[in-house]
């Protein structure tokens, strides 16, 4: 396992990181990954951006975006990632991506967690982690967040390929249930564990599943209008 910190600076960029395992990202193989400053995760270049945008983006890159937003570490905070191929974190991935798809006899083989760790800008304080999976011919991605501070800043969630063929956007980006004791990204799931989403990544998958079915859209009406009919 190997665990690694990067400088601390605003809107910088983790050095290229080589993957123990080849990661294969809707039919693209990648062998490296970098974790940027403001929230996000690219394959071929780092990234700066601090501006979220809305998927689908129709860019050049393929991006994983757990929140994305203007973060800067040089006062408080860490971003960091670890990589795993044995002991007890792939046996916890294999027993949730089973659990979470369990049309799936899935094995993990390799993990890639990356952490920023109460990371803050000039609002936000508070620590998301994206975790990278895969094992035979799957892999799978996990976003998961703790309490999420207020904040006005905008914040997207979710990830675009390139040219936009396979996107997901959870519900609450872009909107003021991004953040605060009412976040979206916190309080909800795609498979009923508070604060976690989890996506098959496959080549053969399109847009946002779960067990095979196209969820967003009804997870939007169905926790998001709530919410918002509560706040009025």
């Amino acid at each position: 396992n190997m665990l690694a910190q990067f400088s601390q600076s605003d809107d910088g960029s983790s050095p290229q990181i080589a993957l123990q395992r080849p990661f294969v990202f809707f039919g693209q193989r990648y062998n490296s990954i970098y974790v940027n400053h403001n929230g996000h995760l690219t394959f071929t270049v780092p990234y700066s951006s601090y501006s979220p945008q809305a998927f689908p983006m129709h860019g050049s890159i393929d991006l994983i975006a757990p929140f994305w937003t203007d973060l800067d570490n040089r006062g408080n905070g860490f971003v960091y990632y670890n990589q795993y191929t044995n002991g007890i974190v792939l046996q916890q991935a294999t027993q949730d991506i089973n659990t979470y798809f369990p049309s799936i006899n899935f094995n993990a083989e390799w993990v890639f967690v990356a952490t920023w760790y109460e990371v803050n800008s000039t609002y936000i304080a508070n620590t998301k982690h994206a975790v990278l999976i895969s094992g035979g011919q799957h892999s799978f991605l996990l976003m998961n967040y703790g309490v999420i501070a207020l904040t006005t800043r905008h914040i997207q969630a979710g990830y675009d390929t390139m040219h936009s063929v396979h996107h997901v956007t959870i519900p609450g980006s872009l909107s003021s249930f991004a953040t605060g004791e009412n976040s979206t990204f916190s309080i909800s799931s795609n498979v009923n564990v508070t604060g976690r989403w989890a996506f098959n990544i496959n080549s053969r998958t399109r847009g946002c599943q779960f067990n095979g079915k196209y969820i967003c859209k009804f997870l939007f009406y169905f926790i998001i209008l709530p919410l918002m009919l509560e706040n009025k």
